[in-house]
């Protein structure tokens, strides 16, 4: 669910990304971030860790749990506060890499700052245990913009269906 430290240190990282982010915006994030990743690991009934939870997923022998639902219920929980000096953002990580499964996460920014600048709020990786980094220093994914990774799959399917 998240403890109170780790709660006010995200929310520090948030109101570090500008001189004009909101320190009430970001503690308020930083408790969503953390809670909802906590309701979300109930609601899709986590009992393994994620690719297994993945594989229950698949099978239809759990609701939702896959990195996707993740990051849409994530985004569209915060999308509820109209954040007035944050912004969120979606990236897919892995899309070109054939040897990893690919990954969705949320990413939080500064108002008029792009995702590279934000930090990664991913309660995936730990099934359901909010995992947050840094954008650009994520160590584990190499994140590019969702919109971005689905028209060069669209693309990819357009050519396809040529040949």
């Amino acid at each position: 669910m998240g403890k109170p430290d780790e709660i006010a240190a995200l929310a520090r990282e948030i109101q570090e990304l500008a001189p004009d982010v909101d320190p009430a915006e970001a503690e308020r994030a930083a408790r969503i971030a953390f809670t909802h990743a906590f309701q979300l690991s109930r609601e899709y009934e986590i009992t393994d860790p994620p690719l297994i939870h993945n594989t229950k997923v698949n099978a239809g022998l759990r609701p939702r749990g896959l990195c996707w639902h993740w990051a849409e219920d994530m985004e569209n929980r915060l999308a509820q506060e109209t954040f007035e000096t944050l912004t969120l953002h979606r990236a897919i990580a892995n899309s070109d890499n054939p040897m990893r499964i690919e990954h969705s996460t949320t990413i939080i920014s500064a108002q008029g700052q792009g995702m590279y600048d934000g930090i990664v709020l991913d309660p995936w990786r730990k099934g359901g245990r909010l995992t947050w980094a840094v954008t650009r220093e994520d160590k584990d994914y190499k994140w590019l913009p969702r919109k971005q990774v689905l028209i060069k799959k669209q693309q990819r399917k357009a050519r396809r269906k040529q040949n």
